[in-house]
């Protein structure tokens, strides 16, 4: 049976992954900023008598993963899977965001997770194996209006994961990426009201209020997140042949289609399946507070 540290085990993609290796056997550490947040996710464990573990780790304080991967290593004896999952979204125009905001998203999206890898893989070098998952999303592959600072931190991990693959699989080591949509977990805005200290006066702000309001009304139709946390362990059981697993058949569909278009194309289709021509109008045209919502995107 394997040994897997997992980040953001509280909910969502992580919470869904941690029971479903659990629940296969395994030994989970998860990790959370509290314990207070994990209560749920280990009465579910003692419920089910999972071997599950929940330490506390702040992905801002790199300062912090050695001795936290040592710890594990000295318990358990080894490390065999680590999926870094956690990761954090703040809704707002890039020219609106703090740069204490934009910084808060790249330290938890990217440098937690590329620092927490380096951490461990002198464990994994030294047991010749080892799989590392980044929990990635499609915005790492196209970026859409609105989420430029979540997708710059995507699109960081996706090259650096890609990179990193070449670097350790001569040690068995191997590195794979999960392409998510949008799922029902707690990373979406979870009101489509900004927060009280977005500029009132800026001339984003009608733009991203309609896009929460279209997140908003999605929310009830997004698939569970219990499909990608059941996807992880097919992963780490992999042959490390595959870097990108899309987390479904729309996300497959997706990443096939924009591997198949020009730049103009491309713009074109994000467009379309994301719902945001409207974002783009000249002013003067349907005013984007009043504009129908068009075709929901997938």
């Amino acid at each position: 049976m394997a040994v897997v540290v997992l980040t953001g085990c509280n909910s969502g993609f992580g919470r869904a992954a941690a029971i479903a290796f659990g629940r296969r056997g395994d030994t989970v550490y998860g990790t959370a900023r509290s314990l207070q947040r994990a209560q749920s996710l280990l009465a579910q464990a003692r419920r089910e008598n999972l071997n599950l573990h929940v330490k506390i780790l702040d992905l801002t304080r790199p300062d912090l993963f050695g001795d936290f991967i040592a710890e594990v290593a000295q318990e358990a004896g080894r490390i065999d899977v680590l999926v870094n999952n956690a990761g954090v979204l703040y809704p707002g125009a890039w020219e609106d965001l703090s740069e204490a905001d934009i910084r808060e998203v790249m330290e938890t999206n990217f440098f937690g997770p590329m620092l927490l890898t380096r951490a461990v893989l002198p464990q994994m070098r030294q047991q010749l194996g080892g799989c590392v998952i980044m929990i990635s999303s499609l915005s790492g592959l196209a970026g859409l209006a609105g989420d430029v600072c979540y997708s710059a931190s995507k699109f960081a991990l996706e090259g650096a994961t890609e990179a990193l693959r070449h670097e350790v699989d001569r040690w068995g080591i191997r590195v794979a990426l999960v392409e998510a949509g949008a799922y029902a977990t707690n990373l979406l805005p979870s009101t489509d009201t900004l927060p009280a200290n977005y500029p009132r006066d800026s001339p984003y702000r009608p733009l991203i209020e309609r896009k929460l309001r279209e997140i908003s009304s999605r929310r009830g139709s997004l698939p569970p997140p219990d499909l990608v946390g059941e996807l992880l362990p097919v992963i780490a059981d992999g042959d490390g042949s595959r870097l990108r697993w899309p987390a479904d058949d729309t996300a497959a569909q997706v990443i096939d289609k924009l591997l198949q278009l020009s730049d103009a194309q491309r713009d074109e289709y994000l467009r379309e399946v994301g719902n945001s021509d409207w974002w783009s109008r000249m002013p003067g045209a349907v005013s984007p507070v009043d504009d129908g919502p068009g075709p929901q995107p997938k």
